[in-house]
């Protein structure tokens, strides 16, 4: 089966070939990008975790190395959008609208207004969505014209936005993907002692992407999230424990995702982010350029020097907000890199050998989620095989959390909208109505800066 990625000069776009080593389920890998050099820095990236053996092939199809290990899929570098998408089994979408540089505005627009300005959260969120969104629909066209029978993976943030923006030209055959649920079911596992591979481990989470709860645990039955949550010593040995603390989280009383970190400590996310050295997209941005650079001079040690950078981004990832609950430092098993590379292989592995299994996803709830209609993109556990991903019951959110979800997804339909009509009015809704933007005047001055 063919896997065409888009935004395939992205940096952790060899997570996601590394991932298909071995695994027979995809057998041609074909990458695309509008920048090509991060293009073939990336190719050199594979090349070297094929073990040489390339097979690589550029846009002409000439070969450049020798046939490929049985284990390792081939590479192709396509020279437009058609020709990546053409005879495509599955679509996977990662691309980032103006670069890293646009991420870097996208923050600190927002900073300099005195709110948060984040990639998928925030002023900085929306703003990020409403220069992606158009081109999300774009490509979602061209995949209906050309490509009309391939699944697509959408990984684009804001990912819950995008994937419903794509999914009104595509419908359910493109589904929504991000790693922060499975890695917050995994850890609060472990750190209640259960195994999460057990085959009588079950959860409950429902939410938005980057917006969910995890409600419960259970193993062979047996509730496990009301013990997890009075234990502060096993709360402070993962991740979510330490960031949200006991004291808050045995007053939610579910475990909370990674990025509602900014919306239950905003004064500290805030403060820390001013006080950082550079916000994180400045700090990627300058990290990607000399990566890049280097890479493309020296092809030969192009993987290792993306191993080292793929380090130094994993180690710093989310640091202002460990900042701002006293600094610590990350579990040396959330090093080894995303887990988003896993998820897309356990989705496209369901799908085409219609190997059932449950994933948490961004689709469509169908009903899943009473009080949003049913095309409404939500992020709940799904059953998944070859006819896609279904949504499961989940119990009904309780009042806090369906108030959060009707706002965020109230800023999505408003972004998607202004990306469909271009309405200045849609996009000021969408700034203005985020719960991180305490003003509408704000909202006006920080639109009104981005089209500068």
């Amino acid at each position: 089966m063919r896997l065409t990625i888009l935004g395939g000069g992205g940096f952790r776009v060899p997570l996601v070939y590394r991932a298909l080593l071995g695994d027979p389920t995809v057998t041609e890998v074909v990458l695309y990008d509008t920048d090509a050099r991060r293009l073939r820095v990336v190719g050199a990236v594979l090349d070297a975790l094929r073990g040489g053996a390339s097979g690589l092939t550029g846009p002409s199809g000439a070969a450049g190395g020798p046939p490929a290990a049985p284990e390792a899929p081939a590479v192709r570098l396509a020279s437009d959008l058609d020709d990546a998408l053409r005879g495509a089994d599955f679509v996977f979408s990662a691309i980032r609208v103006g670069g890293t540089a646009g991420r870097v505005r996208d923050e600190r627009l927002p900073l300099a207004e005195g709110v948060l300005g984040q990639e998928t959260v925030g002023a900085g969120g929306v703003l990020y969505g409403l220069r992606t969104l158009p081109v999300a629909i774009a490509v979602a066209e061209r995949i209906k014209a050309v490509a009309p029978g391939a699944w697509v993976i959408n990984f684009t943030n804001p990912a819950g936005m995008v994937t419903e923006a794509m999914s009104r030209v595509l419908g359910p055959r493109v589904i929504g993907i991000c790693d922060s649920p499975v890695g917050l079911v995994r850890r609060a596992a472990r750190a209640a002692g259960a195994d999460p591979d057990a085959p009588g481990f079950g959860y409950d989470y429902v939410g938005l992407n980057h917006a969910g709860w995890l409600r419960r645990l259970t193993l062979d039955g047996r509730e496990l999230l009301p013990g997890l949550l009075a234990d502060p010593v096993a709360l402070a040995g993962f991740e979510e424990g330490r960031l949200f603390g006991a004291r808050w989280l045995a007053a939610l009383g579910s475990l909370p995702n990674e990025y509602l970190h900014y919306y239950y400590f905003r004064r500290e996310s805030l403060d820390a982010v001013r006080s950082a050295p550079a916000t994180r997209g400045a700090f990627l941005d300058r990290q990607q350029s000399a990566f890049f650079a280097a890479a493309d001079a020296a092809p030969a040690d192009a993987y290792a020097l993306w191993d080292a950078t793929r380090r130094e981004r994993e180690e710093t990832y989310m640091a202002e907000n460990r900042a701002a609950t006293g600094g610590w430092e990350r579990d040396p098993h959330d090093l080894d890199g995303g887990g988003y590379d896993r998820v897309a292989l356990a989705l496209m592995r369901a799908i085409a050998r219609d190997e059932r299994t449950v994933l948490i996803l961004n689709v469509p709830g169908g009903g899943a989620v009473s009080f949003l209609d049913p095309a409404a993109v939500v992020e709940v556990p799904c059953e998944v095989g070859a006819f896609g991903a279904r949504p499961l019951p989940v119990a009904p959110p309780d009042e806090h959390q369906a108030g959060l979800m009707l706002t965020l997804k109230s800023v999505e339909r408003a972004a998607i909208e202004a990306a469909a009509t271009g309405s200045r009015t849609a996009a000021l809704r969408a700034l203005a109505l985020h719960p991180l933007v305490d003003s509408a005047a704000v909202a006006d001055r920080i639109l009104t800066a981005s089209h500068k």
